[in-house]
């Protein structure tokens, strides 16, 4: 009779234990759980971890693709990247810039080479090129910098820039998305921009050259595919904003934006 009830009991304990880990794997996956959108670990390759893969792989993101528009007027801005390679050498192409009023400005690309930093798991060492190719005069670069997720996932990206005319660049980039829920996501951003001397010929002055900075709320209809609303300031200061007022234009900006951020 002790044996019988024994063995109940064990039998009990066990249906007890199979039941509470078939309720937590439920709640951990659900079988209705909507498309998540793509985490920063899968957007942005830069962050991957070095799993010694050797297959090559292809990524391209537009992350602005967008109509800026206030009561003075309206212009055109993009600004993507794509990437092809292994988890431990890729090739980067990015290119930004703005039309306005038929006038192409702040159109730079970059060719990219790309390898993790040992020890720094998210984060890649870059360096290459850079052509500034607009409605202004040419310049040539080389780039050296790194970019990756930082702690409380903020995605940074600090640049050295060295031109041809040995000027000397520098630029800042970061980024971090706020989950709203699931699909809709908040996301500040900035990008300030420095130079060491002034250049006449692209009305860049010495200094904290300029700030590009934003509010976007996009909303994720997949993972590819997510339309957004937002708010942009931009300024000029120092040298670069007094070229800016001889041309008769303003220094400071603050337009409502919309657009698309796209992805594969």
């Amino acid at each position: 009779m002790k044996n019988a009830i024994k063995l109940l009991r064990i039998t009990a304990f066990i249906l007890f234990v199979a039941a509470f880990n078939q309720h937590a794997n439920a709640q951990a996956t659900p079988p209705d759980a909507p498309d998540t959108g793509p985490t920063p670990a899968i957007t942005q390759p830069m962050k991957s971890m070095p799993e010694m893969e050797n297959h090559v792989f292809l990524h391209a993101m537009l992350d602005q693709f967008e109509g800026r528009t206030n009561t003075q007027s309206t212009a055109f801005r993009w600004d993507g990247e794509a990437w092809t390679g292994t988890d431990m050498n890729r090739l980067w192409i990015k290119s930004e810039g703005t039309i306005d009023k038929g006038s192409m400005s702040d159109g730079d690309h970059e060719a990219l080479y790309d390898r993790p930093i040992p020890h720094m798991r998210y984060f890649d060492a870059q360096a290459g090129l850079r052509a500034d190719l607009d409605s202004g005069p040419t310049r040539l670069w080389a780039a050296f910098g790194i970019e990756g997720l930082s702690p409380y996932s903020f995605e940074i990206a600090p640049t050295l820039y060295i031109s041809d005319g040995g000027h000397i660049g520098g630029r800042i980039e970061g980024s971090k998305d706020l989950l709203i829920t699931q699909r809709l996501i908040l996301q500040p951003q900035a990008e300030l921009n420095f130079y060491s001397k002034d250049d006449p010929g692209r009305k860049l002055g010495s200094g904290l050259s300029d700030l590009d900075s934003g509010l976007r709320l996009r909303y994720e209809i997949n993972r590819k595919f997510a339309p957004y609303i937002g708010y942009v300031y931009t300024g000029e200061y120092g040298d670069t904003a007094t070229y800016t007022r001889q041309s008769g234009e303003p220094t400071s900006s603050s337009t409502f934006v919309f657009g698309l951020r796209l992805w594969r």
